[in-house]
């Protein structure tokens, strides 16, 4: 008797774990875009890439949401939002006191402050 109890319990538990582990459309397409990534890693032979991609698929596998997605990319906009305002500030003053050497360099780091807060701005699913 204890034996089937503690069995229906258990296909109870498991099947409530499978509905909330349905995973929306931005977690399919990030475990996707990891399960592609970690094919690549496979036929190159990168061993140490494998191993994070699969830390990363098991991580999506267990915990992804899309309202956790979002907010992650919510984050790494501000931050890049950030960074872009730093760069266009340290270029402006690098202009103010004359550095011809330093303006250009300068100028890549803003324009890398731009294509990240470009790649932060893409959506989760296309």
């Amino acid at each position: 008797m204890k034996d089937r109890l503690f069995l229906v319990a258990l296909l109870t538990l498991s099947s409530f774990s499978c509905l909330a582990a349905e995973a929306g459309p931005a977690c399919s397409a990030k475990r996707t875009n990891i399960e592609s990534q970690l094919s690549e890693a496979k036929a190159r032979g990168r061993s140490h890439e494998e191993a994070g991609l699969n830390r990363a698929l098991r991580a999506n596998k267990a915990n992804c949401t899309d309202e956790s997605l979002a907010k992650d990319r919510d984050a790494r906009i501000q931050k890049a939002q950030r960074e872009l305002a730093k760069r266009e500030s340290e270029l402006a003053s690098t202009e103010r006191d004359g550095r011809s050497k330093k303006i250009e360099k300068r100028r890549m780091k803003l324009e890398e402050a731009r294509r990240e807060l470009a790649d932060a701005e893409k959506p989760l699913v296309e």
